[in-house]
């Protein structure tokens, strides 16, 4: 299986493979499959990247159009399938088969149903796949597979036969975000079962109206135990908030973790980012230090409101209320933040490993502009 981003090759990988088995006589009857017929012909067979185009002019094949098939000098044939007709692959049968864009298959759980059985031809049958990868069920199932041998190409592999600046264009457009890296970096990224956020409501959060004229900015940190290199990170959200009731809505304006700093020195970005974004308080979690997490605090920002909060409840508990804001689409990301969303999109999940230390801060953040403001005492002369 060749996973690539766009532009990155596995096409005329895939080419050079069923080219090099024809010609050498290792396979004699082949089958190419893509999501659609025109994708066959336009792509796989008459494409610049396509079985037409990298053949030598003595072993190019003849592309018999009406019969759906290529047939080699040497007598070997290439038949032409489209995905949307799993069912046309009954009856024939292969001794190697070329699957191009298979995660874009309408059907590809029935297609290799009725492609498995047909490659029964020759002592060694098999086939290549070429697609950008999406987080479907028969792609997952392939790469479990111990006989699926994986190449990862991304496009940045590539970028010689590119056009100019088409690399740096689409890497500046989409930077970090859940599609550069699938488009791109050809990295299969998928939503674990039981996580609390999904890669959809990432994106929905990203793309989303920010947050114009805030009445509230905080800074929450969710200290760690340790320092050095084991230590868990230490999680620092930034976020903004403005609107009443259920029209209030909050912005992400920043992820400044840092991970390995002393006390004194992650409380001094801590106090950086309350300056820079003219933060209004510095909510800070005391169940790891306590006091000591205030004392650190204030020497590094003396004149900051500290609020300290204590977790009473479980992680998942206290996080689901800030999840369903999110599908109320009332949370936006100012920017990717790519650290902190793939751990919102692992977060609660079976396996989930380490410390939520950014999820801990976004739910501490989020908590305080949101959902802790209820109605609050007020006095009034008499």
């Amino acid at each position: 299986m060749v996973l690539g981003g766009r532009g990155s090759g596995k096409t005329r990988t895939a080419a050079e493979w069923v080219r090099e088995q024809m010609e050498s006589a290792a396979c004699s009857r082949m089958a190419l499959i893509g999501p659609t017929f025109a994708d066959v012909r336009d792509v796989m067979v008459e494409g610049q990247s396509g079985l037409l185009a990298i053949a030598r002019p003595e072993e190019r094949p003849s592309f018999e159009v009406s019969r759906r098939r290529l047939v080699w000098p040497g007598g070997g044939t290439a038949l032409l399938f489209s995905a949307e007709d799993p069912d046309s692959l009954r009856g024939p049968q292969f001794d190697g088969a070329w699957g191009d864009e298979m995660a874009a298959w309408a059907r590809p759980e029935a297609v290799f149903a009725t492609l498995r059985p047909a490659l029964r031809l020759g002592r060694d049958p098999r086939m290549v796949l070429s697609t950008t990868p999406r987080p479907i069920a028969a792609l997952k199932q392939l790469l479990a597979d111990p006989t699926c041998a994986v190449t990862r190409a991304p496009t940045q592999t590539n970028r010689h036969f590119l056009a100019d600046g088409f690399v740096e264009d689409l890497a500046h457009r989409w930077a970090g975000s859940v599609w550069a890296r699938q488009e791109l970096d050809g990295e299969l990224v998928d939503d674990p079962e039981g996580a609390l956020w999904t890669r959809d409501q990432v994106a929905s959060a990203r793309n989303a109206p920010h947050v114009v004229a805030a009445d509230r900015v905080v800074v929450a940190v969710d200290p760690p135990a340790s320092m050095g290199a084991g230590a868990d990170t230490c999680g620092i959200i930034v976020a903004c908030a403005s609107g009443h009731g259920h029209q209030r809505r909050a912005t992400v304006l920043a992820d400044l973790s840092c991970q390995g700093l002393a006390p004194a020195d992650w409380a001094a970005c801590v106090a950086k980012a309350y300056q820079h974004f003219a933060a209004n308080l510095i909510v800070a979690e005391a169940n790891q230090g306590g006091e000591m997490v205030r004392a650190v605090l204030r020497l590094a920002a003396p004149a900051a409101p500290i609020r300290l909060v204590h977790a009473s409840r479980g992680k998942r508990t206290r996080a689901e209320p800030v999840a369903l804001l999110y599908s109320q689409g009332r949370v936006s990301h100012q920017s990717c933040f790519r650290d902190l969303e793939d751990q919102m999109c692992r977060f609660g999940a079976a396996g989930f490993q380490g410390s939520p230390d950014r999820v801990d801060a976004l739910v501490w953040a989020l908590s305080d502009l949101i959902l802790d403001q209820g109605p609050r005492p007020s006095a009034r002369s008499l």
